[in-house]
Formats: structure tokens, sequence, C-alpha cells
């Protein structure tokens, strides 16, 4: 068999991994064989083969990877304070359960003695608890 098909193969499997894992990784690494087995259908060396498919695999998995960074966009919990959510039961310990961006939330009032109300307002956040008041901050 000739070299190039092995490298094709390799490229199809790692490809195939990605398609599994969905990481963009392992996307660069199996262009980055392919293009090796281009270099190898070309008549190149073993030596430049490897080195063809191994510096193009570390450059495609940079790019991978700062493009990546630039897709992720930080939470921001700021954005939600402010905002209303409909209360549809209140516990006895002064916490609730609120329906808010379309599912249900854990809430607890922020200050004691706070009124309850079937609209309240995200006043802060505790790990993934809303804190509600009875007025916008």
């Amino acid at each position: 068999m000739d070299g190039y098909w092995l490298w094709w193969i390799l490229a199809a499997v790692t490809i195939a991994a990605e398609l599994m894992l969905g990481t963009f990784y392992l996307l660069a690494v199996g262009i980055a064989f392919a293009i090796g087995g281009v270099a190898a259908l070309l008549g190149a060396s073993l030596e430049i083969q490897l080195a063809v498919a191994g510096v193009l695999a570390v450059i495609l998995t940079m790019i991978a990877h700062r493009w990546r960074l630039n897709r992720v966009v930080p939470q921001d919990p700021s954005h939600d304070l402010g905002q209303s959510v409909q209360v549809l039961g209140w516990r006895d310990d002064g916490t609730a359960r609120v329906n808010y961006r379309g599912t249900q939330w854990d809430a607890e009032l922020a200050r004691a003695g706070e009124d309850r109300a079937e609209t309240m307002y995200i006043v802060g956040m505790r790990g993934s608890t809303l804190l509600i008041a009875d007025r916008r901050a």
C-alpha cells in the first residue's frame, strides 16, 4: 500500500473521532494528516511528510483553539439584574421556585422580611440561586 493511503486513512479515522467529540482539535490534526498524504502523493520523503503534518497539526490546532476562545461568551450575571421573574411557589423557609428564561430556578429573598409577590425582581445571584426582591435594585 502506498504511503499516502496510510496518511488518508489516519486522517479519516481522526476526523471520524472528531465527529464524535466535537472539539475541533482532532479536525485540525486530521486535516494536517490529509495534507501529509498529499505530500506523500507528490513524492516527498518520509521526513518531509512528517514535518509537514507535524507543523500543520500544531498551527491548525492553535487556530482551532483561538477560534474556540473567540466564540465562547463569558457568563456575565449582571445582565440578569433587574429582570422580572414569575414566582411559581413559596416554601416555608423563604425560598421560592421561579420561572425565568423559560426554565425553573431556585430563588431566595435578598433581605429577610421582604414582601412576597407573584412577580419579583432579580437583585443578585449566589451560585445558581437567584436573589430576588419585590422591587428592582
